[in-house]
């Protein structure tokens, strides 16, 4: 089981997205725990203010270090004490800042973060955040793509998805995880359902051989020329060869 412990200034758009489909029945069965905590809560200023104007001048707002330090420690301690009721003394914690200036999350990293008990995400807005919090409670910056976005909400979603579906549980089977998690990482193969035919194109006449075999070559031959064609990057030098 993972804890991912959400902070940021809009729970309400965390939790709505992460209450759906798949990550909210695992919620639901507790395969995984989502929380989101509202940064605006932990602020000590009387109108829960949360930014400030930034030294030195520019354009914008920045999120003060105060409110997000004291919504860290506070989520901490809950978290801690959910992981006690587990009978887990030890938490392996692993804290996140959804930024552009981070790494590139892929499948790899998604797999390196589901081995951890509890993943803080802190989700920036407005010109960003204070540095001093992030050297003193970030453990690593993640981006999801070199584009900029209004706020750090939705990036933490797609990591949280990302991550809960390599979690035991989550997912009806381990297939549905393995299959698409090559080690080379290649794109998956075309797929069919019914009707046989649909617009003049029918399904391939393999995938209705009954030959198992001859269908898996089919499915890893196409899987290599897709990503030949559309992600030549994600192949091993071989397959590229």
């Amino acid at each position: 089981m993972i804890r991912f412990d959400i902070m940021t200034l809009f729970p309400d758009l965390v939790s709505f997205v992460l209450g759906e489909s798949v990550i909210g029945r695992a919620q639901k069965s507790a395969a995984i725990k989502v929380c989101a905590h509202n940064i605006r809560d932990y602020s000590e200023d009387k109108h829960r203010r949360v930014d400030d104007t930034p030294y030195g001048g520019g354009m914008g707002m920045l999120m003060a270090a105060p409110p997000i330090y004291n919504c860290y420690e506070a989520v901490t301690k809950e978290a801690d004490a959910f992981f006690l009721e587990e009978g887990k003394e030890s938490v392996h914690r692993h804290v996140i800042f959804m930024s552009p200036k981070g790494k590139i999350l892929d499948q790899k990293k998604a797999e390196e973060l589901s081995h951890y008990d509890n993943l803080i995400i802190l989700c920036g807005h407005y010109e960003g955040v204070d540095q001093r919090i992030i050297d003193e409670i970030v453990d690593e910056e993640i981006s999801i793509g070199n584009y900029v976005l209004t706020g750090g909400e939705i990036p933490a979603c797609i990591l949280v998805d990302s991550v809960s579906r390599l979690v035991p549980g989550v997912l009806s089977a381990d297939e549905c995880y393995e299959s698409e998690s090559i080690a080379c990482g290649m794109l998956e193969y075309p797929q069919y359902t019914r009707p046989l035919e649909f617009h003049g194109v029918k399904v391939p006449d393999v995938l209705l051989s009954g030959h198992h075999a001859n269908i898996e070559k089919w499915r890893e031959e196409q899987a290599v020329a897709l990503t030949k064609k559309l992600r030549p990057d994600l192949l091993c030098k071989e397959e590229k060869d």
